[in-house]
């Protein structure tokens, strides 16, 4: 796309929107376009929120996840099951699993996966953490929830490892086949570990 004819300043938000994760160029001259036209109330109201974020944003002090405050609002909440701990990767799958409204406990967030090739270890991710934090918090069950990537599985076997002498119960969420799922479109991975974790009905 050529942008010559927009002048500078215009061009400039359209090479900033462009580098936002799934905006191409097409929708960044749209945002960029509607920004100019939309009452000025919008843009300050969007230029102050991005200010924000990056200025009053910071991880929880207890979980890692995306918080404004030192605890965030579910280690805040005196109504969670503090004894449970699901393990997530980052704050985007503690959103998804609180969306499921399946859980009701608290998480802790690793802040990545180990991957040795990428030169990640044990060190560069929150396991210390969880570690100090499942001793002194008196947890009954950490309920690991990484994805079923090979890092993900890795990273879940070494914590399964890790917490064996801890005498806490140590789980594995299930994966397999998804709901309304055809199973001639199913992985085969997927299928196998749908297989292995079949159940009585």
């Amino acid at each position: 796309m050529t942008m010559h004819h927009y002048p500078a300043s215009i061009r400039t938000l359209i090479r900033n929107f462009a580098r936002l994760p799934g905006i191409g160029e097409k929708s960044a001259e749209r945002l960029a376009l509607h920004l100019l036209t939309a009452p000025e109330s919008e843009a300050r109201e969007l230029a102050r929120g991005i200010g924000e974020l990056r200025q009053k944003i910071r991880l929880c002090t207890q979980c890692f996840s995306l918080s404004d405050a030192d605890l965030c609002r579910l280690c805040s909440d005196p109504t969670r099951d503090a004894t449970i701990l699901c393990v997530v990767e980052a704050p985007a799958d503690m959103v998804a699993v609180e969306k499921s409204g399946a859980f009701t406990g608290l998480y802790h967030i690793l802040q990545g996966l180990l991957s040795p090739m990428d030169g990640i270890g044990p060190d560069d991710i929150r396991i210390a953490e969880l570690m100090t934090r499942v001793a002194k918090n008196g947890a009954r069950e950490v309920i690991i929830a990484t994805g079923t990537s090979m890092e993900g599985e890795a990273t879940a076997a070494y914590l399964a490892e890790r917490l064996a002498g801890c005498g806490v119960c140590v789980t594995r969420i299930a994966s397999g086949v998804p709901v309304g799922g055809d199973l001639k479109y199913v992985d085969q991975v997927t299928l196998k570990k749908a297989m292995d974790a079949r159940h009585a009905i």
